[in-house]
């Protein structure tokens, strides 16, 4: 099993696009996955075709209540992974955690039963909050999500210098899986030159895939659909499609993604 973050503290830089979509193209290759939505907006959660308003438990209840994993997961419409969704609930849980016994191991605690996964991926919310400290801990990694823009690099060392510390506080095996370039645009001088510095600093953690500025992928979440079911020929789809390929190769490179026998 293994446990990704998708994060930024950034919003509008293409988390909860990834997770959905990642999610969407593992499970197509036949990977047995997860998604946990951590954003109270919920968006990860309608973008797989759940009503988050008609949910009746959510990660507010896995957190809060430690209600068990398998009560709280519902399936992400035909889209072939697995959900915990989320909805406003989940923004009182901020709040409520700080009252709770090890309140920043509470979802490292509900995701330790999910072995059934070959992988679980958690939308964090756009904010370095206790949400995203809870998903940090439960993670082995984190891909991080961003556009080549001016601020970009400002905030990329702000997230890592937050991995770090909670590396050396609370979850030891906690690494960086890698930096997603997102709405990538390779006319722009600009998001040429930011690309450069990424390649220069992180080497081979930066993905080789590109996500690019496409109309399928924004079209996509308002079908309740991933762009790999609405539009499978997409230029959004068949780069999702190969950062699922490149994710996996990279499992495989270290240890292979295996389901416990």
């Amino acid at each position: 099993m293994k446990i990704v973050a998708v994060a930024n503290q950034k919003g509008g830089v293409g988390k909860t696009t990834t997770s959905v979509n990642l999610a969407a193209s593992l499970a197509a290759m036949g990977r047995e996955v997860l998604l946990v939505d951590l954003d109270p907006q919920g968006n990860a959660t309608m973008s797989s075709g759940v009503d988050k308003h008609n949910l009746e438990y959510t990660a507010y209840d896995l957190l809060v209540d430690a209600m068990p994993l398998k009560e709280v997961i519902v399936p992400a419409a035909d889209n072939g992974y697995s959900l915990v969704g989320a909805n406003r609930d989940l923004t009182a849980a901020e709040v409520e955690l700080l009252a709770l016994e090890q309140r920043e191991h509470r979802l490292a605690n509900a995701l330790a039963t999910g072995f059934q996964y070959d992988v679980i991926l958690i939308d964090c919310p756009p904010s370095l909050s206790m949400l995203t400290v809870n998903a940090l801990i439960a993670a082995h990694s984190v891909i991080v999500t961003m556009q080549c823009e001016y601020f970009a690099l400002e905030g990329l060392s702000a997230l890592l210098a937050t991995i770090e510390r909670v590396k050396e506080t609370a979850n030891p095996r906690l690494e960086l899986e890698g930096i997603l370039r997102t709405m990538y645009d390779p006319r722009n001088s600009l998001t040429n030159e930011v690309s450069a510095q990424l390649h220069k600093h992180f080497g081979d953690k930066v993905y080789r895939t590109v996500i690019p500025r496409n109309v399928r992928l924004a079209e996509a979440p308002s079908h309740g659909l991933p762009a790999l079911h609405y539009d499978r020929y997409s230029a959004g789809a068949r780069a999702y499609a190969a950062l699922a390929g490149e994710f996996v190769k990279r499992q495989g490179d270290r240890t292979s993604i295996q389901r416990p026998a």
